[in-house]
């Protein structure tokens, strides 16, 4: 039953809100903030209460909330509600965490041991040929131009935008001969699709983690795949007992490939190949075209003309820079997902104009960060 308390507690505002110091009390003050979110949203889902008052946003939110914090369980003994804890519970998994009560589109993640919490801006710009820089005052024949935004949460993986970036780009008519990206972006069957797109996608692909490779035993590259037979022929010149395919989980499709315990058990060189006991080596590979675009995606990573491709990545970390120091988009101004895109891309043509203005005027972006005493270019007195 709500009483003067209710008001007392839940009128104010949360930055004055001031919490027990004992542990205990706090613990308990967040099960009687449990209960008390039930009951509310038990009144609100009530007969005679107004259907559209539980489609609320603000109703929503709080639903998603409580049965993220809270457990609750109804009995002949009562009500009981249980504060959910990480350790000891689990929570969903941050594609699907709510993190904040006032942007319920952001998100938590991590990359290189950096967290955050919110979302993901994703620029596409074109590179310049710096061959056609004029010679004497090093102006580039055309500025470099951010062609595409795209604003995710936090907890998107960077690979699952590389599809829609290209989509975006051909729909403007702008689809690339070559996209130089990052190691994230990149996976073996990108590789693929974008080249039946025409597209070259340049980017190093992940280092294989198998157990093989840590510790410097055989890989898959060390195996001979005879696509044509469906045979696999290990280092040791032994021939494969099986060849299935097979759909994974996630839906790739995948070709699972045994080799004969018996003939392991007895190879000089299991230790460098498999740890299974019972059974003999077994691999999975992906299908034809997909694996031989990693073989040779993985091989060509090496050779200096690559390198020397992937060179021109690196311009993507200064318009990065240019978009936190000079835009401000490292903190969102709005909430909602719409509304940063909405700031991503009025950040993104922000500098786009500056870098026409520096263009069409001859004057040099600045190579690193100056201050303000610097830029106006005083001359001493004599």
């Amino acid at each position: 039953m709500i009483d003067s308390s209710w008001q007392q507690v839940y009128g104010q505002r949360i930055d004055n809100l001031r919490l027990p110091e004992a542990q205990a009390a706090r613990d308990e003050l967040a099960v009687q903030y449990g209960k008390d979110g039930y009951y509310l949203l038990e009144q609100v889902g009530r007969p005679g209460v107004p259907e559209w008052l539980a489609g609320l946003p603000a109703v929503q939110t709080l639903r998603r909330i409580w049965i993220q914090q809270y457990y609750r369980e109804i009995s002949q003994d009562g009500e009981k509600v249980t504060r959910r804890e990480e350790r000891e519970h689990g929570l969903p998994p941050g594609r699907d965490r709510l993190i904040s009560p006032y942007d319920p589109d952001a998100r938590y993640s991590e990359k290189r041991g950096q967290g955050w919490r919110g979302y993901k801006a994703h620029f596409t710009e074109t590179v310049s040929d710096p061959a056609g820089d004029d010679p004497g005052t090093g102006r580039p024949e055309l500025p470099n131009l951010i062609t595409d935004v795209q604003t995710t949460h936090a907890a998107v993986p960077d690979v699952a935008l590389t599809r829609p970036v290209h989509d975006s780009l051909a729909a403007a008519g702008l689809a690339p001969g070559e996209h130089v990206v990052d190691c994230g972006y990149v996976s073996a069957g990108l590789l693929v699709a974008s080249r039946l797109r025409g597209i070259t996608l340049i980017g190093p692909l992940m280092t294989d983690r198998s157990a093989q490779a840590r510790g410097g035993g055989y890989t898959q590259e060390a195996f001979t795949i005879d696509w044509d037979h469906r045979q696999a022929t290990c280092p040791q010149g032994t021939l494969s007992s099986q060849w299935a395919p097979l759909r994974k989980k996630d839906g790739t499709e995948a070709i699972s490939v045994r080799f004969p315990a018996a003939t392991c058990r007895a190879c000089p060189a299991r230790d460098n190949c498999t740890t299974a006991v019972r059974t003999g080596r077994q691999l999975f590979i992906r299908p034809r075209e997909i694996h031989e675009a990693v073989i040779a995606a993985r091989a060509g990573q090496d050779s200096q003309h690559w390198k020397d491709c992937y060179k021109t990545r690196a311009g993507v970390e200064g318009t990065i820079a240019q978009a936190t120091h000079v835009t401000g988009i490292r903190r969102a101004r709005y909430t909602g997902r719409a509304k940063t895109r909405l700031e991503h891309i009025a950040a993104a043509t922000a500098i786009n104009v500056i870098r026409l203005d520096a263009w069409y005027t001859s004057r040099p972006i600045d190579r690193t960060r100056t201050t303000h005493i610097q830029r106006l270019d005083l001359t001493a007195a004599a």
